[in-house]
């Protein structure tokens, strides 16, 4: 069964959707507009809870990678061409567990900030200009600084890496998976999107009340 855009988007309407690339802030913000809002928080990866649980190999193939894998270190030596193809195949697998959440979300009756990775054709097709806000940060940030954050997945992520043998080696060939998933390529399809966007340009710089009253404001919330 298909449901039809126009539905999907009446569902969605009380729903803010951020997106963009690494260390970009997005988690962040999305965390600060709840809070000082009364929205509704969903934060990355949010379709996990039920996507881990109802994901079908034969449908969402790329969301049941972990449960067939053979071992993390597998996982971090894989190429960065395939962790590239992975993690875009991911979002498109995982947009319908996001939607799904979403719309059961929207019976509150309450707004709703999401940290989405849903693709920019969905985005579209799913929501408007003022619902949906990218925010960008430069490649060599988002690589750069990947392991300066202290979330439990990251760490995991490091503390394999530490763990392989050739240590050097594994690291530089995660760290190139990361700049192919934060490409120019990758890159310029967020910036011409034609949706609102913010640039963080400087990392060391707190510019976080800043961008959160640019994104207050680009979403109707004062």
């Amino acid at each position: 069964m298909n449901i039809e855009n126009n539905i999907l988007r009446h569902y969605l309407k009380d729903v803010y959707f951020i997106t963009g690339t690494a260390y970009a802030g997005k988690s962040t913000m999305v965390k600060m507009l709840s809070e000082r809002y009364g929205m509704v928080m969903c934060g990355e990866n949010y379709h996990m809870a039920v996507s881990e649980e109802v994901a079908d190999p034969e449908i969402q193939p790329n969301l049941c990678y972990f449960r067939q894998m053979k071992s993390w270190e597998d996982f971090v030596r894989r190429s960065p061409e395939e962790y590239e193809r992975w993690i875009y195949a991911n979002k498109w697998e995982a947009a319908g567990f996001e939607v799904a959440a979403l719309i059961a979300l929207s019976q509150q009756g309450k707004k709703i900030i999401a940290d989405t990775n849903i693709p920019l054709p969905l985005l579209r097709e799913l929501s408007d200009y003022g619902h949906v806000a990218v925010m960008l940060s430069p490649q060599s940030m988002s690589v750069d600084r990947f392991f300066d954050r202290g979330d439990p997945e990251k760490r995991f992520i490091l503390d394999v890496i530490e763990g392989c043998r050739d240590r050097d080696a594994v690291m530089e060939n995660y760290r190139q998976g990361l700049a192919r998933i934060n490409s120019r390529e990758h890159y310029d399809e967020f910036a011409s999107s034609g949706f609102f966007t913010l640039v963080r340009e400087d990392a060391d710089t707190d510019t976080r009340e800043e961008v959160c009253a640019a994104l207050a404001k680009h979403f109707g919330l004062i």
